[in-house]
């Protein structure tokens, strides 16, 4: 039984995870690294670094159906994603170089900012 309500919440997660970043084109890692750690019990380090792992596909089903639907420009989605792999290989490295707590304080900053930007 256990098994089942496992595999429903993983499955819940990953669908709201992936309703997130299609909606909003990006952001589902905001989401999933909470849900990870909050619903499915994943340490800091841990869900991080699963939800980069679950976001690369989503954002690759993401990214097809706006650049079908005329969405995205190819002038900048070539060099945004150069830039976005050089930043995942830094960030990924650094993930070893920080305790938890600096990992959390640093993402709910972003989290915070973030939301502050689209506020303001």
């Amino acid at each position: 039984m256990k098994i089942k309500v496992n595999f429903f919440k993983r499955t819940m997660a990953g669908a709201l995870t992936g309703a997130v970043n299609g909606l909003f084109g990006g952001g589902g890692g905001m989401v999933a690294v909470p849900l990870l750690r909050g619903m499915l019990g994943y340490e800091d380090k841990q869900a991080h670094a699963t939800a980069i792992f679950l976001i690369a596909p989503i954002c690759a089903a993401s990214a097809v159906i706006y650049i079908i639907n005329g969405y995205a420009a190819a002038d900048v989605i070539i060099p945004a994603a150069i830039g976005s792999v050089a930043g995942g290989l830094v960030g990924a490295n650094f993930l070893n170089a920080f305790p938890k707590t600096v990992i959390n304080y640093i993402f709910i900053a972003v989290m915070f900012i973030a939301g502050a930007r689209m506020l303001f």
